[in-house]
């Protein structure tokens, strides 16, 4: 990443059109470099093509200008508190790991970079962070890689010397968001998505210039997350009229939400419901209760066909660093904080969940091996 330094000045500048493809896999360069038409006639103010991580067979890329990436940017700095160096410890070929490199060179620094290619070594983040150079000093990371940083008491002395922590990819579990606010490591919750321009929610909150509509909201507040601001994309590349960028400078995603006195939180997704016995299920929600056991480090919740049901609800489960988990007990934490219909009858303990993108679980991957 480092030899890209003046492709990273040309995005953000504006005078390229660069599509980010992961090094070292021929087969998903061939694939973005054909779904997203590397190569082909592009509008003049494109400066960059970022592929969502969604889970469809065809990918679809985010259409960025110089100046929606230049509003997150300033957008991030007016929030975090101004300017600085950063550690890249995330794939650059995604939205949150190519900002944290964009970020810090508008900055005026030069990034520090980490190999995660053949996974995420905290002792690799200790050397990282040394090396931050800058008046403030900032890293992002999944919710995996922070379990791993808590886990090993040398990387989080070293991560609670930094001035910010974002947090994204996927939704962060209370507990672990706890366990690093105890730490004393300066976390910060991020929301957004490749369409715009990474996080642009920080703990809830959304930055200057962003604004959250709930579409169709329920009588419990529940509602599509629509998000408005200089951020969003101009669309998807070669995905002509699509519905999600109806209106300009406004995204509508595929996310259920409330707003609490101004605070975001996301409920789930509409499109991972769960339909069983009739009643519809939102995994996240169910998520959410597991994760309450401090037995439980990470897990996901999905659908499988169920000749009765229609679906019925099943988790896999990874325990927390010593623990052992009791898929009985795993139940009766649903049960007593939602209902029995939503209680998982399969239970998966599993050594860790496949993910797509940065961070987020592949819960198509967990149906096909759990089926």
């Amino acid at each position: 990443m480092l030899d890209a330094v003046d492709d990273l000045h040309a995005i953000i500048d504006g005078t390229i059109a660069a599509l980010p493809v992961p090094a070292g896999d021929p087969r998903e360069i061939e694939r973005l470099e054909s779904a997203l038409g590397a190569g082909e006639q592009i509008d003049d103010d494109i400066a960059l093509v970022i592929a969502t991580s969604g889970t469809t067979g065809v990918p679809k890329g985010a259409l960025h200008t110089a100046a929606t990436l230049a509003a997150s940017a300033a957008a991030t700095d007016a929030r975090l508190g101004g300017p600085g160096g950063w550690l890249l410890a995330l794939p650059a070929h995604h939205i949150a790991g190519l900002q944290v490199l964009l970020r810090c060179l508008r900055g005026g620094f030069t990034p520090v970079v980490i190999d995660v290619a053949r996974g995420f070594d905290p002792a690799d983040l200790i050397r990282g962070i040394d090396a931050i150079e800058g008046p403030r000093r900032y890293t992002s990371l999944v919710p995996t890689q922070l379990i791993k940083v808590l886990d090993d008491p040398n990387a989080t002395a070293a991560l609670r010397e930094v001035d910010a922590v974002l947090v994204g990819g996927a939704a962060t579990p209370i507990l672990l968001q706890q366990r690093a606010v105890d730490a004393g490591i300066p976390i910060v919750r991020t929301y957004g998505m490749s369409e715009t321009c990474g996080g642009c929610v920080y703990d809830g909150v959304p930055l200057d210039g962003v604004g959250i509509v709930l579409d169709s909201a329920n009588a419990d507040g529940v509602g599509r997350v629509i998000l408005r601001g200089p951020m969003v994309a101009r669309g998807y590349r070669n995905v002509p009229d699509h519905s999600a960028f109806a209106v300009p400078g406004e995204y509508r995603t595929d996310d259920l939400g409330r707003l609490d006195d101004g605070v975001l939180s996301i409920i789930g997704r509409a499109d991972e419901a769960i339909t069983t016995g009739g009643l519809t299920v939102v995994p996240q929600v169910v998520e959410a209760a597991i994760l309450s056991d401090p037995a439980v480090a990470e897990c996901a919740v999905f659908g499988l066909p169920d000749e009765r049901l229609g679906e019925r609800v099943v988790a896999a489960v990874v325990p927390s660093t010593g623990a052992t988990i009791d898929p009985e007990r795993v139940r009766a934490v649903v049960i007593e904080r939602l209902d029995r219909s939503a209680a998982p009858r399969d239970v998966h303990i599993v050594d860790g969940l496949p993910l797509r993108g940065p961070g987020k679980v592949d819960r198509a991957a967990l149906r096909r091996s759990l089926s």
